[in-house]
């Protein structure tokens, strides 16, 4: 007999539907017991299921990533021992969309690239071509043939992108990629730093980088050929792009925050939609910056108050402005910089060269306990590394030289061609010719591009002809006769 049949059978005579208010009063508890039962075995399930829910989820974005990131094999040619070579190297790289843009380190693929091959997730290969480079974020934007993916019927993936913004010290990340060529490999870390500033990090092959952002820095295992994959969270969302790891340390890794990746794309793809290579413009004013920390009192400053200009570059709009080392940098067209720590120092920076090119720049400096104003116009940034070539006849690798590069070494004009190696026993070598050596006339003609000196070469390589050389070496200038092998 069930407890609510056994009540009814208890009830006084005359009660309303024979159940009277006791027994009433006792099916409620027993009800409410029963509900609260319920209750909780609603919650279990929910607490048992959720879990496994967003477990699933987090695996289903995790595997989606791990079928965007690919292995790319690039092959490039260098000039450096004045004979034209190539070399070989190793990267990774992540899809970002439905059109096949792949988002890589600019250290992985660069103009000098001849060929660069793609190895999809699922082991297909695939051509692919340089739409877009800046190694001043060290990235790098590639796309794969679309035709021939079409023409084989091949598919492939693309990855979600997070914000790097969020990301805080202790945020568990995967860093994905192809280690020493061990393609799909994962290893797991943590954020160890969301914002850091890495020190004597200035250049890669030369180029100029890591001045115009903080790292994101992880113990996430970053070997070579991890560079260009991507660092994601849990659910699969890229938060970073590997760069590099550091020499002689283990579980210090540093990725560019897909934040800044993002702007950098989007200016890429513009400048490479017509086939060309895009690049990203930016404006200079010639300033190098110092963190303030513990020189406050010394500049008789407000804590979080201003940046040290440590360096002002020759030629440069602040060195034609009268700016000097040492002088404090207080604003920005109005807005106040704080620059106590190093990690503040790369949006200082930025904030500059995301001016427009020729912009006025309103300045207020201090010097000696007193501000002053000024208004300085921008120019284009460049970097010293000029474009490479080889005169492979006379054994001779040359850099056309830059702006920055001339106003570094205190050159008359950015132009002519810096020599950057020649080869033993060849007509350069021969000559007396030597690195560091700029060339500035080939029989007595100005040299005043690289194009301009190439088709010199040309012409005069065929004839097997003497050939006058005119170069500068610490402001002394040389004659030099190269005589080619007949």
């Amino acid at each position: 007999m069930s407890l609510v049949n056994a009540h009814c059978s208890r009830s006084p005579r005359g009660a309303a539907g024979g159940i009277g208010k006791r027994n009433i009063f006792a099916l409620r508890l027993v009800i409410r017991r029963e509900a609260r039962l319920l209750s909780a075995v609603r919650l279990l399930y929910l607490l048992l299921a959720l879990p496994l829910a967003a477990s699933a989820a987090t695996s289903r974005g995790f595997n989606r990533l791990l079928d965007a990131v690919v292995r790319i094999d690039v092959r490039e040619v260098s000039f450096e021992t004045g004979v034209k070579r190539y070399t070989g190297g190793i990267g990774s790289g992540v899809v970002l969309n439905g059109d096949g843009f792949i988002l890589t380190n600019a250290h992985v693929a660069s103009p000098r690239a001849e060929n660069i091959n793609i190895t999809l997730a699922n082991l297909e290969r695939v051509n692919a071509r340089l739409v877009g480079w800046d190694h001043w974020t060290d990235l790098a934007l590639l796309q794969l043939d679309l035709t021939d993916l079409k023409r084989r019927g091949l598919k492939f993936s693309h990855a979600d992108l997070g914000d790097s913004e969020k990301m805080q010290p202790g945020d568990p990340v995967y860093a994905v990629g192809t280690p020493y060529g061990l393609t799909r490999t994962v290893t797991r870390g943590i954020i160890s730093n969301n914002r850091r500033s890495i020190e004597g990090l200035s250049s890669i092959n030369g180029y100029e980088t890591g001045l115009f952002n903080t790292w994101l820095q992880t113990d996430a295992a970053i070997n070579p050929g991890n560079s260009g994959g991507p660092l994601v969270t849990e659910d699969g969302r890229v938060v970073g792009i590997n760069s590099r790891g550091n020499d002689g340390a283990e579980s210090l890794g540093f990725a560019i925050p897909i934040n800044v990746a993002k702007r950098v794309v989007a200016e890429l793809a513009r400048g490479g939609a017509n086939g060309g290579t895009g690049a990203v413009t930016r404006s200079y004013l010639g300033l190098g910056f110092g963190p303030l920390q513990g020189l406050e009192e010394f500049y008789s400053l407000k804590q979080n108050t201003g940046v040290l200009i440590n360096n002002v570059d020759p030629g440069s709009p602040a060195a034609k402005a009268g700016l000097k080392p040492g002088d404090i940098l207080l604003t920005l067209d109005g807005t106040a910089v704080d620059g106590r720590f190093p990690e503040q120092l790369p949006p200082i920076l930025d904030m500059i060269a995301s001016k427009p090119v020729g912009a006025t720049v309103k300045i207020a400096v201090r010097r000696s306990g007193l501000t002053n104003e000024q208004a300085l116009v921008t120019e284009k940034l460049e970097s010293r590394q000029g474009e490479a070539w080889a005169f492979e006849k006379w054994g001779l690798a040359v850099r056309k030289v830059s702006r920055a590069y001339a106003r570094e070494n205190q050159l008359e004009d950015a132009n002519g061609l810096l020599v950057t190696g020649v080869q033993n026993g060849f007509p350069a070598a021969v000559s007396g010719l030597g690195r560091n050596d700029v060339i500035t006339r080939i029989n007595n003609e100005p040299i005043t591009s690289l194009e301009a000196a190439k088709r010199l070469y040309e012409a005069l390589a065929e004839k097997a002809e003497p050939v006058l050389i005119e170069s500068r070496f610490n402001r002394q200038v040389s004659n030099r006769v190269l005589r080619p092998k007949s």
